[in-house]
């Protein structure tokens, strides 16, 4: 018998009807003669009222405490979610990440799985109960609990199919699937049957918020086929696996944009003087990531760095370079706010030439102007002024033709 885990988020499981909802599909899912388990994250509200609690108590609270306080989030809506089953009939048992055997390593607040002992979800699942587990937490050696930081609820499911050899992971969203682009943005985008492992990392790190990157990786190298499909409606979703079948003529798969993008730049007196290890080092010490990044080393000119942050670490950014200004040794800083990210993902351009110019060349046309430009074999990403940002997106989905399908079914 064929094994499923079906992963679903907080909105799914918002509201006691919303639970219910969920409990009657479980049950369906699993009448279609299958093994299930179901991985289920804590309602956005909860994780929010129990962080006010600790901040009620203490401005520092120590991670592992609230490793212990934020797993009780996922442990509520996991029970709630058994209750719901049994009572409408069906066979179910929660149990909490520990309990489901997750093991992880002693990185608070941002643990990652070192194993998964699934003994005990398989003698569950022979006695024919669906089996509901606390997603984003699992134990240490020490028997300390652990969470697993961003994407944790995806990647507990992605790491329970690993250790059950399951055929796939159902991730519920409140999306049909994966879009070409953002159909709230773009009128034409449609949804991508099939999508590669590789496309969906790029989405995925582009601000698609679907499914966390971590999750893609560990999928990809267990080669687990991953869908994602609706809460709500019966559709088929997006499947990501390996190799997908590239649709006619379709070199760009998608376009992707991030807003709330801002360019800092620092300048040297010198190139002897400059150091991007030592710059990226000192950020990267805070937890700051860094995107896009241009160095500029020209003749009679003093040499600069620019690099993308993220709206919400930019007062963080601007602390630590101003604490570390006389060990990086720059002469000045500056930054550029305002602004966006709009990216071009596509298998097909590997073996296809030409892409970023035919890019560059209707974003021109479309007198938008570019900041900054990042590339890889798949994408494409450029740095807009974000007030251009929705107009650069429809523009490049038009020139890609990614609406085709749509137009030529109407």
């Amino acid at each position: 018998m064929q094994t499923i885990i079906a992963k679903f988020g907080g909105p799914a499981i918002a509201t006691a009807e919303k639970i219910r909802n969920v409990a009657k599909k479980v049950i369906k899912e699993q009448a279609s003669g299958i093994n299930l388990v179901v991985v289920v994250s804590s309602m956005a509200s909860i994780r929010r009222e129990l962080r006010q609690f600790a901040h009620d108590i203490t401005d520092e609270p120590s991670k592992r405490e609230m490793d212990v306080l934020i797993a009780t989030g996922a442990q509520m809506t996991s029970a709630l979610l058994t209750m719901a089953i049994q009572e409408l009939g069906g066979k179910a048992v929660s149990l909490t990440g520990w309990q489901a055997g997750i093991k992880t390593n002693d990185t608070h607040r941002n643990a990652r799985v070192e194993d998964v002992d699934v003994k005990r979800i398989k003698s569950h699942l022979a006695q024919g109960e669906i089996v509901v587990v606390s997603g984003f937490q699992g134990i240490t050696e020490v028997h300390d609990i652990t969470t697993l930081g961003k994407g944790g609820s995806e990647t507990s499911a992605v790491a329970l199919a690993v250790a059950l050899e399951a055929e796939r992971v159902d991730i519920y969203s409140n999306v049909d699937g994966i879009f070409t682009a953002d159909p709230q943005i773009v009128e034409h985008a449609r949804m991508l049957p099939e999508i590669s492992y590789d496309e969906m990392l790029e989405f995925a790190n582009l601000g698609a918020h679907i499914l966390h990157p971590r999750a893609v990786e560990l999928a990809k190298k267990y080669e687990i086929p991953l869908v994602i499909r609706s809460n709500e409606r019966d559709v088929d979703g997006t499947l990501i696996k390996g190799d997908v079948e590239m649709e006619k003529n379709l070199i760009v798969r998608g376009v992707a944009y991030e807003s709330d993008i801002i360019r800092l730049t620092i300048g040297y007196d010198s190139y002897e003087t400059a150091s991007l290890a030592e710059v990226f080092h000192a950020l990267a010490e805070h937890e700051i990531n860094v995107d896009i990044i241009v160095q500029a080393v020209i003749d009679g000119i003093k040499p600069t760095i620019s690099f993308t942050i993220a709206k919400e670490e930019f007062a963080e950014s601007l602390r630590v370079l101003e604490v570390s200004k006389l060990s990086l040794g720059f002469s000045f800083a500056d930054f550029e706010v305002g602004l966006a990210k709009v990216s071009i993902v596509g298998s097909g351009m590997v073996s296809n030439p030409g892409v970023a110019a035919r890019m560059f060349a209707r974003l021109g046309k479309e007198h938008i102007p570019v900041k900054m430009v990042s590339t890889s074999e798949i994408k494409v990403s450029v740095v807009v002024p974000q007030d251009e940002m929705v107009r650069a997106a429809n523009a490049l989905h038009d020139e890609f033709n990614l609406a085709i399908l749509e137009i030529s079914a109407s």
